[in-house]
């Protein structure tokens, strides 16, 4: 029987420079490399960026939007969720994954820390808010994969 997928939530900014998105990029591929399925808001920045990496890898990657409209997802979306709840679609966000991948980011993803750690869901923060002591602290998009799958418990 195959093992069970972890769900990994990444986070951060929907507009961010070329050095935060190449990080994104490489969490996603890492992510989809090792059978995760990428979870995330769906838009652009660091969610889109993160997609693109799983979907180049072939992987499976969630959107759950904002809006109202499915085709307001970024293209590497392969599922995307229409919620119509503004920023607090973030709680599903949260509540769909095993653990969270934070890169960079601002308010918004601040929540979503927030948000995990209220949930006991486990927090790796890459270049990100590290607002305590139990927010895990990765050096490099490899070793935030690997971290986030080692706290779901599925880890290959």
């Amino acid at each position: 029987m195959e093992a069970e997928r972890s769900n990994i939530a990444v986070c951060g900014a929907g507009a961010c420079g070329p050095e935060t998105v190449e990080l994104a990029r490489r969490v996603g591929e890492g992510l989809a490399k090792a059978g995760a399925v990428l979870v995330c808001g769906g838009l652009g920045g660091v969610m889109e960026a993160a997609c693109r990496g799983a979907w180049e890898a072939g992987g499976l990657t969630v959107g759950i939007l904002p809006g109202p409209r499915i085709r307001d997802a970024n293209p590497f979306v392969k599922a995307a969720l229409a919620t119509n709840m503004g920023e607090a679609r973030n709680a599903v966000i949260i509540h769909s994954a095993d653990a969270v991948i934070a890169i960079s980011g601002g308010y918004g993803t601040l929540s979503e820390i927030a948000l995990a750690r209220k949930a006991g869901k486990p927090v790796v923060s890459l270049q990100s808010w590290e607002i305590a002591p139990d927010i895990i602290k990765a050096a490099d998009p490899e070793e935030a994969v690997k971290l986030a799958l080692e706290q779901t418990g599925k880890a290959k």
